[in-house]
């Protein structure tokens, strides 16, 4: 049974990579490509599930390739907070590869959108099961390539601008990262995380460790689309088609934000430095630059793009805090969150089918004409906004009272603002799109595709399902805190037989010590 789960870390990498080269090899054949990378979604969905179970059962899972021991050979991991991105990306993948039988053209096929779609995917699942500090920079440029060719896959002026912002700014977070790699291992002599969460904890925090940190902490918050480094994000999100747009909406800063979690809990201390000090007015400004960008926005899809980058800053908001509430919060907050902007980017291309614009000034009467698509839009706009019982208020409350009980009220004070400054921006979009009257009268409604509607309706059904039944899914956040807080079980799964080598009684980075009943 233990081979069999550890073969599971392997299934979310392999199967989308296979599918890469398959739907290459097929380029002739838009239909057989389609099909194959539905079977293949399906396929990754089940197999993301089935690892999310196996941590469950059995815990953190590693595996070695190649029978090389760590840290000398390729590690994957997988522990609770990775299993769970691993399966909300599984969902969301199926869902938007549903959307996109609709939405993407035969030209976009024949300019290689599918091994490039599911190249992406196993770029992201790569990164979040990596256990080497290297591979996730191999992980991440995986991701930045199938990024780029998804970006200008339509070949129009507006995609190439966005494409050439995307590279430059995330090019050079990958000079940032590369230079971080090459000071920790200077230092250390290792790029194993697991090796790094032993050995960092003994050594004192040198001026080569501190910059590669901080360089660290620059990289990610390029990924991330953090203030201030954020413009690349909503200059390019909108241009390429609804169905891409969707995909790294919900994936592509969520790899960003993981990568921060697992480094400054796995090895690098928040305390001392200023660096929770920094994490925590990037955070903030991060949530007001975002939130003020979006309201003064009228395309649908720009104003969706500038509140990733304010929901981003609610995420920091855990790191920043560092205490095991704080972070479960974080981790609630992430799931939650790429499932509910993917599902709005979805939203937006109905809304732009049915309206025929993407521009709020030019749309409206989708009420009277399209009822249904009213109530699906008010499941992820108001679970986006905090209102209850929707999953997002369960992940905003979490983060903000961890912020009160460390009394970190300005924090707390400025979370509770974006929301509300949130909840006016869904508005607008309600009011301008589906509340007043239209502005074009045609004789007969526009259609809107069942591939469109279905992912719309799975993924509000997993919206509601969060925040209806939110017990299950806080266990499981307090689960990947834990593991987070404490990660003796990551490093003995990654060195089986080994000592935990103080895991449990130093105090680690990033963490207080673990205390009975600390996670009430």
């Amino acid at each position: 049974m233990a081979d069999a789960a550890t073969l599971l870390v392997l299934w979310p990498v392999l199967i989308p990579i296979a599918t890469a080269a398959i739907t290459a090899a097929l380029w002739r054949s838009p239909a057989a490509q389609r099909w194959i990378g539905m079977a293949s979604l399906t396929l990754l969905l089940v197999a993301s599930l089935a690892l999310t179970a196996a941590v469950m059962g059995e815990g953190v899972i590693a595996k070695q390739f190649g029978d090389w021991a760590a840290p000398f050979g390729i590690t994957f991991v997988a522990d609770p907070l990775s299993a769970a991105m691993i399966a909300i990306s599984g969902v969301l993948a199926f869902a938007v590869g549903i959307f996109a039988l609709s939405d993407i053209r035969p030209r976009h096929e024949r300019n290689g959108f599918h091994p490039l779609f599911h190249g992406l995917i196993a770029g992201v699942n790569g990164a979040f099961l990596t256990g080497d500090i290297f591979n996730l920079y191999v992980w991440f440029e995986v991701m930045l390539i199938t990024t780029l060719g998804l970006l200008v896959v339509q070949r129009g002026r507006a995609q190439i601008d966005g494409a050439l912002k995307y590279a430059a700014m995330n090019l050079f977070g990958t000079i940032l990262f590369l230079i971080a790699v090459a000071l920790l291992y200077g230092a250390t002599g290792t790029l194993n995380m697991a090796d790094l969460a032993r050995i960092l904890p003994q050594m004192e925090m040198s001026p080569g460790l501190t910059a590669s940190a901080l360089l660290f902490l620059a990289a990610f918050g390029i990924k991330a689309g953090v203030f201030p480094l954020f413009f690349w994000l909503p200059a390019s999100y909108h241009t390429a088609p609804i169905a891409i747009s969707a995909l790294f909406a919900g994936l592509l800063t969520k790899v960003g934000v993981y990568a921060a979690f697992r480094v400054f809990t796995l090895m690098f201390e928040m305390e001392g430095g200023g660096l929770r000090e920094i994490v925590a007015v990037v955070a903030a400004l991060t949530m007001i630059t975002g939130v003020f960008g979006a309201a003064i926005q009228w395309n649908v899809r720009r104003i969706l793009s500038f509140h990733i980058i304010s929901q981003i800053g609610y995420m920091l908001m855990g790191l920043a805090i560092a205490t095991p509430v704080a972070i479960a919060g974080a981790v609630f907050y992430i799931v939650h969150h790429i499932i509910v902007k993917a599902n709005l980017f979805l939203l937006a291309g109905a809304i732009r089918k049915a309206a025929g614009t993407d521009d709020l000034r030019k749309a409206g009467g989708l009420l009277k004409s399209h009822p249904w698509l009213a109530v699906l839009f008010l499941i992820p706009a108001l679970s986006l906004a905090g209102l209850p019982p929707l999953s997002g208020f369960w992940a905003k409350f979490l983060v903000i009272d961890a912020s009160l009980r460390e009394e970190v009220w300005w924090l707390a004070a400025v979370a509770l603002l974006v929301g509300a400054l949130t909840l006016f921006s869904m508005s607008k979009i309600w009011m301008e799109a589906f509340w007043k009257k239209p502005v074009l009268v045609r004789a007969a409604p526009r259609t809107v595709p069942v591939a469109f509607v279905v992912p719309i309706v799975l993924l509000g059904a997993v919206t509601l399902t969060i925040g209806l039944f939110a017990d299950p899914f806080v266990e499981y956040a307090r689960s990947a805190s834990a593991i987070l807080v404490d990660p003796a079980d990551y490093i003995a799964a990654v060195f089986p037989g080994e000592a935990p080598v103080q895991a449990a009684e130093t105090s680690l980075p990033g963490t207080i010590p673990p205390v009975e009943g600390a996670v009430e």
